[in-house]
């Protein structure tokens, strides 16, 4: 959810570093429109969500959703460090939640965009940290989910950093064919053949 609000926001790049599996360390970084100083700790509210303006908006949905759980949610279970700035703002703002609770917010100056890093998720509800599989599979379900975004948004650069170690970085440059060489190697994207759907013609039948 994350990567997908990084995404709503207009970011051209996204940066997603993960340690042990996330369990340790969860990091997302965007140079998106950011979050206006005034309105970051509503972003950890419940049900607030920063992408519908009017209940119409509900009919004209053109974002990966309008979710205002993500934050929230995730700041219950971990402790989350929030560094934002707009471009209208002159210096960002980093808050420090853990447990759901705000413990420090301060100015900081940063370029325009947002950093979300999460660490030691589940700290404190141990019970469900059963749920989690090994590192390495919990790393490979990462893998996965920024390929794929990285396949469906070739415009944009993704990087994905395991225990510092580089796994995946695209160059955003629109074509898919260099994202399928980023993300799967050039002698696989040499054996693929695009398909151009056609408009299906239907032809009356004779009576």
């Amino acid at each position: 959810e994350l990567v997908e609000n990084a995404i709503d926001a207009g970011a051209t790049t996204v940066r997603v570093e993960i340690r042990q599996g996330g369990r340790r360390l969860v990091r997302v970084t965007d140079n998106g429109v950011g979050i206006p100083t005034d309105e970051v700790e509503l972003a950890f509210a419940r049900h607030a969500t920063g992408k519908l303006v009017s209940a119409e908006d509900l009919f004209d949905i053109h974002t990966l959703g309008f979710r205002g759980e993500a934050l929230a949610s995730i700041a219950a279970v971990s402790r989350v460090t929030l560094v934002t700035r707009v471009a209208t703002e002159s210096v960002g703002t980093l808050v420090r939640l853990e447990g759901g609770e705000l413990l420090h917010r301060e100015s900081k100056g940063r370029v325009p965009g947002t950093v979300v890093t999460i660490e030691n998720l589940f700290y404190n509800t141990p019970a469900r940290l059963k749920f989690l599989r090994s590192d390495p599979t919990e790393a490979s379900h990462a893998l996965a989910l920024v390929t794929s975004y990285a396949l469906a948004y070739p415009e944009l650069r993704f990087t994905l950093l395991k225990d510092g170690r580089l796994v995946l970085q695209t160059m955003g440059t629109g074509e898919m064919h260099d994202a399928l060489v980023d993300v799967l190697g050039l002698q696989v994207a040499q054996q693929m053949l695009q398909v151009v759907p056609q408009k299906l013609q239907v032809v009356p039948q004779m009576l």
